[in-house]
């Protein structure tokens, strides 16, 4: 007799439980680990979306209030304020100076305090230079180094930027972080236009041809306080964020930290430099399109440089994970240098339009090459820590804390070009009587740029992509 014998049911098996996370008071987190695919399905994605959205916000006011500088002293004479060129020159770069400085620290607050808690203590500080500024320019005999001084203050809505990419970058996979990264920066970004956009329009507005200047410290305010209560309501802090001294050093040690930077200050230095010197540049070039009558307040153009490279900025990020950041930024330096030159040569003609086209290019590339070029920083620094695929995977705890390290880093030394860049202009104005000599020098620096991310970068992983 012979025995058939059925094999026993296939039994059907579920797909392995997403880990579970621990929730702590003061929104705190343990456990994130966005690399985990079903963690990141199951409830990482809408955690990280939302810590997003409000880190945004955030930056935003930092940027404005940083920003705010630079086109408050357009209207210093006409509000009874006598400063030379070299003052006002002063006035624009000293809130980059002191917010690139600030971005050392801001770094390691993350890690120290936690995401959450140390946005909502940044955005209450920029309290300070916002009413601080509303108190100094509301007198014309505020001495010069006390609007130094306040000036200076604005460079705590610098600061920001990199407490709140530090902290971005852990909520997101390798996979998605150029996206995240871009958009978390842009979104910063677009406070330097929209404050020279709104401050021409709220410090005219009703004022019957005279200048509400206090105005445009004191706008701010309420929405800061909404930024706090915002990032302490619906924002998180990552218990594995804490990183050690041992991982920040150990960043600092690391050569191509330096040379990313190098490649950062011709990106988001440029960036922030020229938005930061725009509207002096069109008032001093072409005073009659400084500003427009818009009914009864007035419109600055100038907005449209920092508009363009913040809008720009995230597909720097998106091109950078398809074709590779090294290639994306060569092309911005190109396109940087290529639209410096432009200006070099068509200012003679005297053409506002024409100036104001080949800047909104240069502002658009140095946009893409901001993002491509933060972009790079996680690629290569998974790269150096071995991991195989450096486009979608972080590397170790170790390995994304140091990221998480360099990323603030290099942030700050990025920051300085918006000290440098107006520098050198007013430099260029006061020593030789144009600005087109210091133009001249930015092309040679982003020629030199270009040849350092081809040297170091233009090469292709082991997965055959570039880095």
């Amino acid at each position: 007799m012979t025995t058939t014998e059925t094999a026993p049911p296939v039994a059907l098996v579920d797909e392995a439980p997403a880990p579970s996370l621990h929730y702590r008071a003061h929104n705190w987190i343990d456990g994130w680990d966005p690399e985990n695919a079903a963690q990141w399905q199951h409830e990482g994605a809408r955690i990280a979306a939302r810590n997003l959205r409000w880190s945004i916000f955030a930056e935003f006011l930092g940027f404005i209030v940083w920003q705010l500088w630079s086109i408050v002293v357009v209207s210093l004479p006409k509000a009874g304020f006598t400063f030379d060129t070299g003052q006002i020159f002063w006035l624009i770069s000293m809130p980059s100076l002191i917010g690139a400085t600030l971005r050392f620290p801001y770094t390691f607050m993350v890690p120290r305090f936690g995401g959450r808690n140390w946005t909502i203590v940044s955005s209450l500080l920029l309290l300070i230079p916002a009413v601080g500024l509303g108190f100094a320019v509301s007198n014309p005999a505020t001495p010069f180094g006390v609007m130094l001084f306040i000036a200076a203050l604005a460079g705590f809505g610098g600061g920001n930027f990199a407490s709140s990419m530090a902290n971005i970058t852990s909520f997101y996979p390798q996979s998605r972080k150029g996206w995240a990264l871009g958009l978390n920066a842009a979104g910063g970004n677009l406070g330097a236009s929209v404050a020279q956009l709104v401050v021409p329009i709220v410090i005219t507005v009703g004022a019957a041809g005279s200048l509400n200047l206090p105005l445009a410290g004191w706008i701010w305010v309420p929405f800061i306080l909404l930024a706090a209560f915002g990032a302490s309501k619906y924002m998180n802090n990552l218990s594995n964020t804490k990183a050690d001294v041992a991982s920040s050093l150990a960043a600092l040690r690391e050569p191509h930290l330096w040379i990313l930077a190098f490649l950062y200050v011709g990106t988001f230095g440029s960036f922030i430099g020229f938005s930061g010197v725009f509207p002096k540049l069109i008032a001093d070039q072409f005073p009659s399109f400084s500003t427009f009558a818009v009914g009864a307040s007035t419109l600055s153009l100038a907005f449209l440089g920092s508009l363009v490279g913040s809008v720009a900025r995230p597909f720097g990020g998106r091109l950078a994970d398809r074709f590779g950041g090294a290639l994306v930024t060569m092309s911005a330096f190109v396109v940087m240098g290529l639209g410096a030159l432009a200006v070099i040569g068509t200012l003679p003609l005297g053409n506002f339009w024409i100036f104001l086209g080949c800047f909104l290019v240069l502002f658009a590339a140095a946009g893409i090459g901001n993002g491509s070029t933060y972009r790079m920083i996680p690629t290569v620094f998974a790269l150096r820590a071995g991991s195989h695929d450096p486009h979608t995977h972080a590397g170790d705890v170790s390995a994304r804390r140091k990221t998480s390290a360099a990323l603030g880093i290099i942030s700050s030394v990025g920051a300085y070009g918006g000290f440098v860049i107006p520098q050198l202009l007013g430099l260029s104005k006061t020593g030789f009587g144009n600005y087109t000599t210091a133009l001249g020098w930015f092309v040679m620096a982003y020629a030199v740029m270009l040849a350092v991310t081809g040297v170091f970068y233009l090469r292709r992983t082991s997965t055959g992509r570039r880095v």
